[in-house]
C-alpha cells in the first residue's frame, strides 16, 4: 500500500511540476494567431511539457501592460509597443515576430479609383482612422495634411458596406475579404509600400522572466515556431477550433484569411533563418521612425529589445 501511494504522489507532483503560464492575445482568436493556438490544437505545447494559457484578446487589450506587470508571462503585441514601453521603465523583450510584412493597410472602394494612399489625403472622401497610430502620424510625416474628411475608426465594415467614399483603416489579410463576400470591390495599400513596416503579432515576455527562465523561454519559443509551420501547412483543424471560440468569423473566411496571411509571414529570410526572424536594422529603422514622429524622445538601445532564439 505504502509503494501505491508513494507512486500516486509522485505522478502528482510530476504532472504539476510544469509551471502553469498565461499568453495574453490582443484580439480574438483569428488567423492572426493561428500558429499559437496550433501549437494548442497539436499538442506541441504538452509535447514540451508546457501549461500555457491562451487568453483572447479584444479591441485595445493592453496586453504589453499585462506583461510588464506579471499578469501574463507572454503577450502579443506591435513592434511599436515594445520601444514605447521601454522608455516608461519596462523591460519587454520581443521573441518571435509572425508578420514580416505588416498587413496594416488602407481600405478604399475600387470605383474610386485611388492610384495611392497620397490621392486618398487629397480627396473629399471619408477616412475612418485612429489618428494616435504610429502608421497614421508617419502618414502625416510623409504626406503632409490630409483633405479627407478624418472620423474616429469604430472597426467593422458597416459604413464600408453604405457608404460609396468610405475609405478606412484596416488589415490586407482579414477586411477585404469579409466587403468582398459582399459583393464589393475594394482596393487596398499597404502601409509598409509608403516604407513604414514594423513587426507586427509579436510575441514578448519581461527580460527578467527571460533571465530567470532561459531554458522555459526557449522551448516556449521552438513550440510556436513549430505550431506556426504547421498552421501555414495545414491551417484546417486549427481554424476549426477557433471557429467555435470565435463564431463572429465564418469557416470559410478562416481559411481564405489564413491562406491570405502567408505570404506576409513567410519570406525569403525566414525560408533561410526560420520564422519569427528579427533583425537589427528593421528595429533601428523603426526606432528612427517613431522618434520621427514623436511617438518616442529618444532611440533605445535597439540590441536590448529583441532576442532570436
Amino acid at each position: 500500500m505504502k509503494k501505491k501511494y508513494f507512486l500516486i504522489i509522485l505522478f502528482f507532483c510530476m504532472n504539476t511540476n510544469a509551471q502553469s503560464l498565461k499568453l495574453a492575445l490582443n484580439w480574438k482568436p483569428e488567423p492572426q494567431f493561428g500558429g499559437f493556438y496550433a501549437a494548442e490544437v497539436e499538442g506541441i505545447f504538452h509535447k514540451k511539457s508546457l501549461n500555457i494559457r491562451i487568453i483572447p484578446g479584444s479591441a485595445g487589450t493592453p496586453t504589453i501592460q499585462a506583461v510588464s506587470a506579471g499578469q501574463a508571462e507572454f503577450g502579443i503585441v506591435s513592434a511599436e509597443e515594445v520601444p514605447v514601453s521601454r522608455l516608461h521603465g519596462s523591460d519587454i523583450v520581443a521573441l518571435f515576430a509572425v508578420y514580416q510584412t505588416n498587413p496594416q493597410s488602407i481600405l478604399a472602394h475600387a470605383e474610386d479609383d485611388f492610384k495611392s494612399i497620397k490621392d486618398i489625403f487629397n480627396s473629399n472622401a471619408t477616412f475612418a482612422v485612429q489618428k494616435g497610430l504610429p502608421f497614421f502620424l508617419y502618414l502625416l510625416k510623409k504626406l503632409g495634411k490630409p483633405q479627407v474628411k478624418l472620423v474616429p475608426s469604430l472597426g467593422g465594415i458597416t459604413n464600408f458596406l453604405t457608404d460609396p467614399h468610405f475609405v478606412q483603416q484596416g488589415f490586407a489579410t482579414a477586411e477585404p475579404l469579409l466587403i468582398e463576400k459582399r459583393g464589393i470591390k475594394v482596393k487596398v495599400f499597404k502601409i509598409s509600400d509608403e516604407g513604414f513596416n514594423p513587426y507586427l503579432t509579436v510575441l514578448v515576455a519581461r527580460k527578467a522572466f527571460i533571465e530567470k527562465n532561459p531554458l522555459l523561454v526557449k522551448k516556449v519559443v521552438d513550440a510556436v515556431r513549430e505550431g506556426w509551420q504547421i498552421y501555414l501547412d495545414q491551417p484546417m483543424k486549427t481554424n476549426g477550433v477557433m471557429h467555435r471560440l470565435n463564431p463572429s468569423m465564418d469557416e470559410a473566411t478562416f481559411q481564405a484569411s489564413s491562406q491570405a496571411q502567408k505570404s506576409f509571414i513567410e519570406t525569403e529570410e525566414t525560408a533561410e533563418h526560420g520564422l519569427g526572424l528579427m533583425t537589427q536594422k528593421r528595429w533601428e529603422i523603426l526606432c528612427e521612425q517613431l522618434k520621427m514622429v514623436g511617438a518616442i524622445r529618444q532611440v533605445p538601445d535597439v540590441k536590448d529589445l529583441f532576442l532570436n532564439l
